[in-house]
């Protein structure tokens, strides 16, 4: 039949033509379109270690930038000079010559009492503050970015800004410590090595505090508040919430910063450098005047301090992070369920269900 001017079938098909139809139908349905690859199915290998062998340059490049100037130094402490043709291999005499050295114990004492009594004031006031801003009050988010300015200032900023105030003559301490009698008039604390040691301490705490409240508020915001209110109901009182729950949550977070800031304290150059000039030394400054401001023949004794205060940096990280190991373990332990008491919740369980 025609339907102008074009042929149209009238009628059911061919019983050969249905069958046909129905087969290229079929073939039509059962069609999938095929799935792009991504970069990484493309290059993966089949044994799982394709993102490690993307990664392992940057390990590479960083590890080597890390640990090529440590070897140098260590090379370096070994010789009696810088290199030249006239060196001389001695061995272990510079770290001999070291720990003969009453500056050098100095400096090390110096850096070492620095660093207790810094890191240990840091972390009370930093916990205390962290606690106070964890809690709920009008301008919370004002307070909480005011107390972030001390630590934004650069450390040598930060340094000359408490040596003017230190100063004899037009600093606020000095004056305030004058009028209260601390300080006889026209004196300053930087006058003596036990007064350079406290200025330093007091401005390294007005710095840091900071950073310590910022991790341990980051800690105190994911306890579970379940935890506080379980313990409320079974009666227990502030302080035992803080020691049984607060304390051990914030394990993890209170050893990254003491970490963090005990690693800076031991490396203290700024302060000292400014308050105190060459009269009282840290290990960091025994280095760099070793090394930069006197002979060719002092460098390597430098180098070797250098070397020491790595070695004392090591294994002060090793020993936090030891520390930290020892606590998740036994917290691990006293939190999971024995496998007796596993099984008898299992049985409990069935009965439940019949």
């Amino acid at each position: 039949m025609k339907v102008h001017g074009a042929d149209v079938l009238v009628g059911p098909l061919p019983v050969e033509s249905r069958i046909k139809g129905e087969v290229h139908m079929a073939t039509q349905a059962v069609e999938v379109p095929s799935k792009r690859l991504s970069l990484r199915q493309r290059l993966d290998v089949g044994n799982g270690l394709t993102p490690y062998y993307l990664v392992l340059p940057t390990v590479l490049v960083t590890v080597a930038g890390m640990f090529f100037p440590i070897l140098i130094s260590l090379w370096l402490s070994f010789f009696d000079r810088l290199p030249g043709p006239s060196t001389e291999f001695i061995g272990l005499s510079n770290y001999i010559q070291l720990i003969a050295s009453s500056e050098f114990r100095s400096s090390l004492s110096t850096t070492l009492i620095f660093t207790l009594i810094a890191v240990t004031l840091e972390t009370l006031f930093g916990l205390g503050i962290a606690l106070l801003l964890n809690d709920t009050f009008p301008g919370r988010g004002l307070v909480r970015a005011a107390v972030l300015v001390p630590w934004a200032f650069p450390a040598l900023l930060s340094a000359q800004m408490w040596s003017l105030m230190y100063n004899d003559r037009t600093g606020i301490i000095s004056y305030f410590l004058q009028q209260m009698h601390i300080l006889a008039p026209g004196s300053t604390l930087l006058q003596t090595n036990s007064g350079i040691m406290t200025a330093a301490i007091i401005a390294d705490v007005w710095k840091t505090t900071p950073f310590m409240a910022l991790l341990l508020l980051a800690g105190l915001q994911v306890i579970p508040p379940e935890l506080y209110e379980a313990s409320t109901v079974d009666g227990a009182t502030g302080f035992q919430q803080f020691w049984t729950i607060t304390l051990p949550m914030l394990n993890g977070p209170l050893t990254v910063a003491l970490l963090f800031r005990t690693l800076a304290s031991l490396g203290v150059f700024e302060l000292f450098y400014i308050l105190g000039g060459n009269q009282v030394q840290s290990m960091a400054s025994y280095s760099y005047n070793y090394m930069f401001t006197r002979s060719t023949f002092d460098f390597p004794p430098g180098v070797a301090a250098a070397v020491v205060l790595f070695v004392i940096v090591i294994v002060q990280i090793t020993y936090r992070f030891s520390a930290m190991m020892i606590v998740l373990k036994g917290y691990v332990k006293l939190t999971s369920t024995p496998p007796s008491d596993q099984r008898e919740a299992k049985q409990v369980q069935k009965r439940k269900e019949f």
